[in-house]
């Protein structure tokens, strides 16, 4: 039914309401272009079909975007960027989308929880005598265009590792050159406060002089969001820390760190999807330590070592970054000199049993990504100026290169946004 009301002009109390009753037909005729007949089809099916179509429309759009992926090209001035492309999952193709610049040594970044804000080291001078900065931007939906929001002190130089908490109320920033970490809240609108707990390693381990002082090389938090643990080269600890994500502050855990192997220089750190057990990757002996991790007490205990390198290998090499399936049953680790990517079968109970050792296209691999819920890996060669992808067999685990790799400039962190 239909109401209008006219009213006379200056005279709210004259009125005329009128009326009108519409019914509307049980039934709708449509043609049939197969045989040109007239179907008499119910209003009530034909109202279901609209609907189904139209939520199928909107399901198809949402499930059609495809993954995002950011790369930071770690180089000072406007060669230093942050460069967003779009990720082809049927065929591993990359499409430059946007260039950020006004980034400078962008080594490493990562991307919040609820993927609205991106957080990226910023260092006009990489490793020199002044702090450098954690830059933060908000992502602009799918276009892969970056605004910045602030930057604030790392507190520490050569920053070289961000992580956020499952909260997006906490950053974590770890220090290389001056060994030591920090955490920064995350304000409302994504920006950064100052860092509100700061703590300097100390020691120093066998291999001098690389190993003469501190270098904290990564900074993880854990998936129960309770503890973070920072991954430190130069003294071979995983220095433990409880996290208070609400307030961003950090107090060291009892015990306070659990011993890598001597010499083994212990670089980046992943927790396996279980929760149950954390692989450390050690730069300086070529090998990923597996340990066991106690949920409730944030206690770390050693339990294999594992070489990333072929037994008759009797160059240089530095290992860099280790990356896990989603569903567990596959490690990634890269090796930098024999220029590979080490291929592992995860047991489960965790341990690790090496399946491959495969060429990573490029010099220098750096740093890994997945994409694709774990059937593509990506690998940035940094010295090698390009990005490689690889299709990871789902039974067997064996990656098989997805056309060339994509030439970007020193390339040294990927982020992938599914």
């Amino acid at each position: 039914m239909v109401e209008s009301r006219l009213l006379k002009p200056g005279n709210a109390r004259h009125s005329v309401r009128i009326s009108l009753r519409f019914r509307p037909p049980e039934n709708v005729r449509l043609p049939n272009k197969l045989t040109g007949e007239m179907l008499l089809i119910p209003m009530r099916n034909l109202s279901f079909l609209l609907t189904a179509l139209l939520l199928g429309s909107v399901t198809t759009l949402t499930h059609a975007a495809d993954p995002l992926v950011f790369i930071s090209s770690f180089a000072s001035g406007t060669n230093g960027a942050i460069t967003a492309f779009q990720l082809d999952p049927a065929t591993g193709g990359l499409k430059p989308l946007h260039r950020t610049t006004g980034v400078e040594n962008p080594f490493f970044m990562v991307v919040s929880h609820n993927q609205k804000f991106l957080y990226s080291i910023h260092a006009k001078s990489f490793g020199g005598k002044e702090p450098e900065h954690v830059a933060a931007y908000a992502i602009e939906g799918r276009t892969g265009k970056l605004t910045l929001l602030n930057r604030q002190s790392t507190r520490g130089t050569a920053s070289c590792y961000v992580d956020v908490d499952a909260t997006d109320k906490t950053v974590l920033v770890a220090n290389y050159t001056t060994g030591n970490i920090a955490s920064l809240p995350v304000q409302a609108d994504g920006s950064l406060g100052e860092s509100v707990s700061f703590f300097q390693h100390s020691g120093s381990s066998v291999d001098l002089p690389r190993q003469k002082g501190p270098n904290a090389h990564s900074f993880v938090v854990s998936p129960d969001n309770r503890f973070a643990f920072a991954a430190d080269l130069g003294i071979d600890k995983i220095m433990g820390y409880r996290l208070d994500a609400a307030t961003a502050k950090l107090t060291p855990n009892e015990p306070p760190f659990a011993k890598a192997p001597p010499g083994a220089g212990p670089r980046h750190l992943i927790f396996h999807p279980n929760g149950k057990y954390v692989y450390v990757i050690n730069e300086m002996k070529n090998s990923v330590t597996l340990f066991d991790y106690a949920t409730a007490t944030g206690m770390l205990t050693e339990r294999q070592n594992i070489s990333t390198l072929p037994a008759d290998f009797t160059g240089k090499s530095y290992c860099a970054d280790l990356k896990i399936t989603p569903d567990g049953r596959f490690l990634y680790g890269t090796n930098r000199g024999h220029d590979s990517i080490a291929c592992y079968r995860l047991a489960d109970d965790g341990r690790l049993t090496l399946l491959s050792i495969e060429p990573s296209l490029g010099r220098g691999p750096q740093n890994l990504a997945l994409a694709a819920n774990g059937k593509l890996l990506l690998c940035a060669n940094m010295p090698g100026k390009n990005v490689a992808v690889f299709r990871i067999d789902a039974q067997t685990g064996a990656l098989k290169s997805v056309g060339e790799p994509v030439a970007v400039n020193s390339p040294a962190c990927i982020r992938v946004l599914p």
